[in-house]
């Protein structure tokens, strides 16, 4: 796992920021995940790296504060990680995310953007990776693109129930 993340840590995905570049905390974080979660019989996948998730974190569906109990909370990160604990599913879940590095917008870093057609390309050699050997679980429009199978809903916007009730489909 060390080796994944060094090759992350160098990729330029598009115009993402790269959030492992320059970051042994979160090359750290990330390569401590990665091999908690080896033999985690699940990936749910997301579209990308937020601005208040990952990006600080350096973790899929995470916030800093949910790792040290300061930083930005993230409404997401929050829904997926309780609802994974209520399920008692997150040893068996590893977390991803299409594009893992910050796609924002242009002059502001703290906005989040769908990753573009070239993004999503760039960052397959990861997430083909993770998945190998799993079943993917894609959460969202992009993901459910990207990896096909059930749709799961994704939690933000009043969609904690869906998303919970076709988790629960997906991994049965």
């Amino acid at each position: 796992m060390r080796t994944f993340v060094r090759a992350l840590a160098e990729a330029q995905i598009g115009e993402t920021f790269n959030q492992y570049a320059d970051s042994d905390l979160r090359r750290e974080r990330l390569a401590a995940f990665l091999e908690e979660r080896a033999v985690a019989r699940f990936v749910l996948v997301g579209e990308a790296a937020g601005y208040r998730g990952a990006r600080v974190s350096g973790l899929p569906f995470t916030s800093e504060r949910q790792l040290s109990g300061t930083g930005p909370a993230e409404a997401t990160a929050t829904i997926v990680r309780r609802t994974l604990a209520e399920l008692e599913l997150e040893a068996d879940v590893l977390l991803w995310n299409v594009v893992p590095t910050h796609p924002y917008r242009r002059r502001d870093p703290r906005s989040n953007r769908p990753p573009t057609k070239t993004e999503v390309r760039a960052a397959m050699r990861f997430l083909e990776q993770l998945v190998a050997g799993r079943r993917a679980i894609a959460v969202g429009r992009l993901a459910h693109a990207v990896l096909g199978g059930r749709y799961v809903r994704h939690p933000s916007h009043g969609g904690s129930a869906e998303f919970r009730a076709g988790l629960l489909l997906s991994i049965s």
